[in-house]
């Protein structure tokens, strides 16, 4: 899902996913790289991205990655199947007391 999000701002290149998704996070988040690649081999197979060579801002070759239309409408269902696990959880977390 975190993929899926970093890439409806536009194509980009595995580090800058994985910085991207650190950086965002306040560094809360690390991205191992180890995982990145097989995950974003998985959403390419599952036909959520698209990839295409490309030259980087420091001139070097990389892979682009990008939201297709499928992937789109995966991070829409996902969201919303996170927020609901999120409030649930808050409902459950809530201290005891503090109910309405």
């Amino acid at each position: 899902m975190l993929i899926l999000r970093t890439l409806v701002f536009g194509p980009a290149h595995g580090h800058q996913i994985a910085t991207t998704i650190e950086h965002t996070s306040e560094d809360v988040l690390r991205v191992d790289h180890g995982s990145l690649y097989p995950a974003l081999h998985r959403l390419i197979k599952d036909g959520l991205i698209s990839a295409q060579w490309g030259t980087s801002s420091n001139n070097r070759r990389a892979k682009f990655y990008e939201l297709t239309p499928n992937g789109r409408k995966q991070l829409t269902q996902e969201s919303t199947r996170w927020a609901r696990m999120v409030d649930a959880i808050a409902r459950i977390m809530q201290p005891v007391g503090d109910e309405e």
